[in-house]
């Protein structure tokens, strides 16, 4: 199996599609027998998202597609940002391995497979674009996740100041559908046997220990582990100055403002290895506080049981839970424990607020992935949401490598 990718920026995309054809001629693409590819694009293509891929199937008739649009898109070391830019990668995945889904094609339902016969093609996991614009997102993947056998999904919101658009093309569908959409979701499932390995990291450092939420009200926290909740954030962040004296807001505010909230369900892990988040935790904003009843508002719906911890993100914790997320991936493929398999190609998908400057400098972010996995063929976006397993996250990324 084999994995091509190209990217460039130019002010006009039919250009920029040029300099890609050239970069994936080079490297074989025209002998390969591509099935599958990918492309983002920048919002500054956004206008041009139909006569992209018109100019790609023209190309590569027998290739399905999908893709989305985000601030910035990135590849193998390099991020291009708020410029028009656009990223392509092939892959010669056998075409009974995948099934590309959209509004018009969706997956099949728990019911249906399970009414199926014998034999019948299953998703087994799932990379998901959609509108960051849809209604009851998460409701929506946690139901498409369903569709799938492990209830792994991966992948990102598209974004846009008029349109957030999401790639999703069948060349077999036997319809001469756009391939362009607008609204709801799209992408592309596999079946179990495609390798996949997919690690989330959020850049997150925990300020104070794993507690359980006793008592919450909606999106409103009042105790944690029995303590006031406002009780155990101010000793979290080292503010000394008791609540409802004169002095407390003045030290505590301009902390709370740089700090968040680890979240997870009851039953699952908050912390992994005791030193950072687990996959399914979600970091969530603080916005706001109940002093009266010692509460603190969350951006999330929190319930009895669930874990919590305070958490702050900055520069030193990105960059050392980026390199922790790649290591675990590059473990997979260690040749000593799986001899023969090998990386083949990867998805990044990271948020409109991470990207270099908030790693330390231009391309930093991609550069880190680069040094940890070596020279794989890499494409991806940033969204305006990150999706891993059934949830959707914020500030995050998802890291997902298929194996040869």
């Amino acid at each position: 199996m084999r994995f091509l990718h190209a990217h460039a920026t130019h002010p006009h995309p039919e250009l920029a599609l040029e300099i890609v054809w050239a970069q994936l001629a080079s490297q074989g693409a025209t002998t390969m027998e591509a099935s599958l590819g990918w492309c983002y694009l920048t919002e500054a293509y956004s206008d041009h998202a139909e006569a992209v891929l018109d100019s790609l199937r023209a190309r590569l008739p027998g290739v399905a597609w999908v893709g989305g649009v985000g601030i910035g898109v990135l590849a193998t070391g390099v991020e291009y940002i708020d410029e028009p830019a656009l990223v392509v990668m092939l892959c010669n995945l056998p075409a009974a391995t995948f099934r590309i889904f959209h509004g018009r094609h969706p997956l099949p339902g728990a019911a249906e497979r399970v009414m199926a016969q014998e034999g019948v093609w299953r998703a087994h996991t799932a990379q998901v674009h959609a509108d960051a614009r849809t209604a009851d997102m998460p409701e929506l993947l946690a139901e498409l996740a369903e569709r799938t056998d492990t209830g792994y999904l991966f992948g990102g919101l598209s974004t846009g100041r008029q349109h957030a658009l999401h790639l999703a093309f069948d060349p077999h569908d036997g319809q001469d559908e756009v391939g362009v959409w607008e609204g709801g979701v799209s992408g592309v499932a596999f079946n179990a046997d495609v390798d996949v390995v997919s690690r989330v990291t959020q850049g997150c450092e925990p300020i104070g220990p794993r507690r359980e939420v006793t008592s919450a009200d909606r999106n409103l926290v009042y105790e944690l582990d029995g303590e006031p909740a406002l009780t155990c954030l101010l000793r979290d962040l080292g503010v000394t100055a008791r609540v409802g004296g004169t002095d407390w807001q003045r030290e505590a505010l301009p902390r709370m403002r740089a700090t968040l909230v680890g979240l997870t369900d009851a039953g699952s892990d908050l912390m992994q290895h005791g030193q950072h988040f687990g996959a399914d935790t979600r970091v969530r904003h603080l916005v706001g506080l109940d002093p009266a009843r010692q509460g603190v508002a969350v951006s999330d719906w929190v319930e009895e049981g669930m874990q919590l911890a305070f958490c702050q993100r900055h520069v030193q914790a990105a960059r050392q839970d980026l390199v922790r997320a790649c290591a675990e991936v590059r473990e997979e493929f260690d040749p000593t424990e799986s001899p023969g398999r090998q990386m083949a190609g990867a998805v990044y998908i990271s948020c409109s607020g991470r990207g270099g400057p908030h790693f330390g400098g231009p391309h930093a972010e991609m550069e880190i992935v680069r040094h940890a996995l070596g020279d794989v063929p890499l494409v991806g976006f940033f969204a305006g949401g990150e999706i891993a397993r059934r949830h959707l996250y914020g500030y995050t990324g998802v890291l997902t490598v298929f194996g040869s």
